[in-house]
């Protein structure tokens, strides 16, 4: 097939096709560079091997060229057949891109931001060596296991027990289980619904909630980790100080008073000293993060080690339970035993002090929603598992699996050693023993001991090693500048982050309460979790085509069970600490709206922003929108005539114009601008041209959308704009541009033609069309005006100019102004009751305006003048170009033997009528004239051009309405009224 080797003829007999089974392809090389042999998949094609293979440079698209793409094991081919099969759909082919580019070596192409495209985690090209990916068992259920079980289940769940009771500790469990159980369903619809780069549950939430509350919860979250880091630390070096009390600089003796158990007996206790754990804690944190700053591989390959302590002093703390009570152990341990569970059913809440002793003169009272905040803790870190999600080996099925098994199997061992406790020990032994767990262990206390120091040295490790990670994702999707200087390269230690992250956890540890820290975790923690399942509660209600993760066990009522669960908890802890964390959310959104660089990661609200304006465009339906509730939309044409520079898309006084039309901002409006040209050539620089008048419009600050449309013609394109833009009701209605004033200065005889061909285009879409005049003198914003708005009203426009009018006023630079309506009266007799009607008119729209009436007879004196700006200098130089022009062209149809044209139309010439519409420009000018000379701006009703008149006509006759006004507005309406009389 094609050619043949240098030493091949004509005449050379064809192989044998090769069968079925035979391998398609040359084994590749070591030497081989990007090396691609395929033998043609026709039966009849050469096998020809003999031929050196043809190599491909790789290139840095992911599209190849068609000629370079698949090369025969026969050498380059010119037959028909060489080409791709799928070479008609213009794209390469599966195998080509998934296949063949694998063996070519070619980079794939990556999206330059993160903002706009996702870098999807597809490897073209020859794999990194990367760490062995874990499983579920290791990769998720294993690391949140470590860190659900912490600090809090081994010196505090006892304690909890014994001051809220069994039964309000099993209804805290299965409250807790509950929230996080939810939780996880929403966590698992999420992350099986597509790939998951880093930062956790930042990531999630800003791809569902935007970027803007992403970042606000993620620094939360980050905040949360970083003081749980903290708690860890406290928690070990308390629980070695009450294994070595001896190893304090302090001790500090708490004495409790019971009146109920001990019958007015007195019991001494030991407890930690405050200035004990700031020491030990600030020493114990900065050697921690000396070991995060040796780098994550190292505190990897230990971590599974921390896991084995905490199982196995758990299996110790049951075993003694089990055995309980021991030779040597206190009265109050009774093992256990029924009457002791009924004893320890109802709760007793009770003053401690500051260490958690009970003490009637004790400055903390505790109730329920205490303990909510105090064990909450105790059941985080099922987002352990997503934060490794590019570590594991496939997350659609790891993180569900591990992360609700994880969940269930720690709630279903909080209710059984509530049980368990419940039955073990009397209430004083629970409130008093801060180490019960240690205390019944089996074989020793010192077991405990070591694996709770392990398990909160390990936990503190993953804390300080997490929280900077998840700043560093923050700060690498360079929304908030002020995060920059944590920035960090992929693969790279985030240690200005390590660092900050240590300042805050040393900062907490100061404060050496353990009590105090653990609700400000909760109410991050919680923060995030109302996070996760709103993000899961919107994308499921909107239910877009992209939303379809694999785990179905999901439904948009449950994850809202799951944000209101962890709002009521917030609030139930706390309402200080939740007004606080909710107050600094708000601040950091606020912050991002304000000071973030915009970004588009398709999250929900703008799918539910979609949705809803698909719904309203609905329930607008196709019929006309009441007067009541009328807006401009108006149609900006931004470069009709003449030039401006490369770098200015639009006139700037357009776009200050289109703000003048809008109440309050309300309203949209759309830029035009038409390039002349064929589509398929055009196309790219349309694309840049929109691009450049995108932002345009926003350094500009209107509510605006932009559009380019190539066309052969200014005329064309226009005519393809005002029948298909907008949808249904919002399309736009006003069609504003600049009056063409240098058609004659710079000779441009195109102008004429275009400039009627689109208000006739307009006129037959019934689209209002508002031309101004004098836009280079249009004032801006802070440009104050004085005088009048002067409105002549000739014709029904449906009280379009009156709106306007009003909308000027409401700006900054007209609001000093005043309105005057000026009507043309036939007979003076008539003047008065126009002038009272037209009033009443205008009292019933709301709108204050002072009423003139010119008669018809004042109107044709207004012609007659002596002035030196006097229109009739002007009128007499129009009647010349006319007569001109016409002349020319009746010789041009003589010569060539055709009635008259111009465009490509026949036209009809009438002097007579061309002479009156030339008087009737004439005195109304002149009337404008004498009584708005000194009017802020004008406006006057444009008239239709006249049928089968050469365009060069109107505009003359335009010329001569707008001579000597500095600034007009030529307004015509369309067939429907835009104010109304009624409420």
């Amino acid at each position: 097939m094609g050619s043949r080797g240098a030493g091949g003829g004509a005449d050379e007999e064809a192989p044998v096709p090769p069968k079925p089974s035979q391998q398609r392809y040359r084994p590749v090389e070591p030497h081989d560079g990007a090396v691609v042999q395929m033998e043609s998949m026709e039966s009849g094609a050469s096998a020809d091997t003999s031929t050196a293979p043809r190599r491909i440079k790789p290139s840095r698209n992911r599209s190849m060229d068609p000629k370079t793409q698949v090369t025969s094991s026969n050498g380059p081919s010119s037959g028909p057949h060489s080409d791709s099969k799928l070479e008609l759909f213009g794209f390469d082919s599966l195998v080509n891109i998934l296949g063949l580019k694998s063996m070519t070596g070619e980079p794939a192409q990556v999206p330059a931001s993160p903002t706009y495209s996702e870098n999807v985690g597809i490897t073209i090209g020859r794999p990194k060596e990367t760490d062995p990916k874990l499983g579920t068992m290791m990769g998720v259920f294993v690391p949140c296991l470590q860190n659900i079980l912490g600090i809090i289940y081994y010196i505090r769940f006892t304690w909890i027990v014994g001051m809220g009771g069994v039964w309000q500790s099993l209804v805290l469990c299965a409250f807790c289980g509950a929230c996080t159980f939810l939780t996880g369903l929403s966590l698992s619809a999420i992350a099986t619904n597509g790939a998951m780069k880093g930062g956790g549950p930042y990531y999630l939430i800003g791809r569902a909630l935007g970027p803007e509350v992403g970042v606000s919860i993620g620094l939360c979250f980050f905040l949360g980790n970083a003081v749980a880091g903290a708690m860890y630390v406290l928690g070990a070096v308390e629980t070695f100080l009450d294994a070595v009390p001896s190893a304090g600089f302090f001790q500090e003796k708490v004495t409790m008073i019971d009146n109920t158990v001990n019958g007015g007996s007195t019991t001494t206790i030991s407890t930690p000293s405050l200035h004990d754990l700031q020491i030990y804690g600030v020493i114990v944190t900065i050697l921690l993060c000396f070991i995060v700053f040796g780098g994550v591989k190292i505190i990897n390959k230990v971590a599974p080690a921390f896991l084995m302590p905490v199982l196995f002093s758990i299996l110790c703390i049951y075993i003694g339970v089990f055995s309980a009570p021991s030779p040597n152990s206190s009265k109050g341990i009774t093992g256990l035993s029924m009457t002791t569970l009924r004893d320890n059913w109802s709760a007793d809440y009770q003053r401690t002090n500051n260490a958690g002793v009970p003490d009637p003169n004790g400055s903390i009272y505790w109730d329920f929603n205490a303990l909510l905040g105090l064990f909450f803790p105790a059941v985080t870190g099922i987002m352990a598992g997503s934060n490794r999600s590019a570590s594991l080996k496939d997350t659609q099925r790891s993180i569900p699996i591990g992360t609700l098994n994880a969940t269930l199997s720690t709630t279903a061992m909080y209710v059984l050693s509530v049980f368990l406790f419940g039955a073990l020990a009397t209430r004083e032994e629970l409130l008093t023993d801060r180490l019960l767990t240690a205390t019944v262990a089996w074989p020793a206390p010192s077991v405990i001991y070591i694996g709770i120091i392990l398990s909160t040295l390990g936990a503190a490790l993953q804390s300080l090693t997490g929280a900077p990670r998840l700043l560093v994702a923050i700060a690498n999707d360079d929304i908030l500048p002020v995060l920059n200087y944590f920035k960090a390269y992929e693969g790279s230690e985030p240690h200005l982050a390590t660092l900050f992250t240590s300042f805050i956890c040393i900062g907490c540890v100061v404060i050496g309460n353990l009590d105090l820290i653990t609700p400000t975790i909760t109410m991050f923690f919680l923060l995030c979790y109302a996070g996760v399942n709103l993000s899961c509660f919107l994308l499921d209600l909107l239910d877009a085509p992209s939303w379809r993760p694999r785990w179905k066990l999901h439904h948009w009522s449950l994850s809202l069970i799951g944000a209101l669960l962890c709002i009521v908890i917030m609030f139930m802890i706390s309402w200080t600490f939740t007004v606080v964390s909710l107050a600094l959310a708000s601040l950091i959104y606020y912050y991002v709206s304000l000071k973030g660089k915009a970004g588009d990661w398709g999250d929900g609200f703008k799918s539910a922003y979609f949705q809803l304006a698909l719904r309203s465009l609905r329930s607008l339906g196709a019929n006309q929108v009441h007067p009541k509730n009328w807006y401009p939309i108006p149609l900006i044409f931004c470069r009709p005539w003449g030039r401006l520079p490369e770098d200015v898309p639009c006139h700037p006084k357009l776009a200050d114009f289109a703000n003048f039309m809008k109440k309050k901002g309300r309203g949209m409006s759309i830029f035009v601008s038409i390039i002349d040209g064929d589509y398929h050539e055009s196309a790219e620089d349309a694309k840049t041209a929109c691009r450049q008048l995108s932002a345009y419009i926003d350094y500009k600050r209107c509510e605006g959308v932009a559009e380019i449309i190539v066309a052969p013609s200014v005329s064309h394109g226009f005519r393809s704009i005002v029948q298909t833009m907008g949808l249904g009701n919002l399309k736009p209605n006003i069609v504003v541009m600049r009056y063409p004033e240098i058609w004659r200065h710079e000779n441009l005889t195109q102008i004429p033609s275009t400039f009627v061909s689109i208000i006739n285009d307009c006129i037959t879409a019934n689209k209002a069309v508002v031309t101004v005049k004098g836009l280079d003198e249009w004032p801006n914003e802070y440009q104050r005006q004085y005088g009048t708005i002067d409105l002549y009203w000739i014709v029904r426009d449906g009280g379009l100019m009156l709106l306007l009018s009003q909308l000027l006023l409401t700006k900054d630079s007209f609001e000093s102004c005043k309105i005057q309506v000026f009507c043309i009266a036939e007979e003076d007799t008539e003047a008065e009751e126009l002038k009272a009607d037209v009033k009443n008119f205008l009292y019933d729209l709301r709108m204050q305006a002072e009423v003139i009436v010119v008669t018809m007879r004042s109107f044709e004196a207004h012609a007659d003048g002596s002035r030196k700006d006097d229109p009739q200098e002007a009128y007499t130089s129009a009647q010349q170009r006319i007569r001109v022009y016409l002349s020319e062209m009746k010789e041009a149809a003589q010569r060539e033997g055709r009635p008259l044209m111009e465009g490509g139309k026949q036209v009809m010439v009438n002097e007579q009528k061309v002479d009156k519409f030339l008087n009737t420009m004439l005195k109304l000018n002149a009337t404008i004239l004498k009584h708005s000379r000194m009017a802020a701006v004008v406006l006057v009703s444009l008239p239709a051009p006249p049928l089968n008149q050469p365009a060069y006509c109107y505009m003359e006759y335009m010329d001569l309405l707008i001579e000597n006004v500095p600034r007009m507005l030529i307004v015509r309406g369309y067939r429907r009224d835009v104010v109304t009389l009624f409420t």
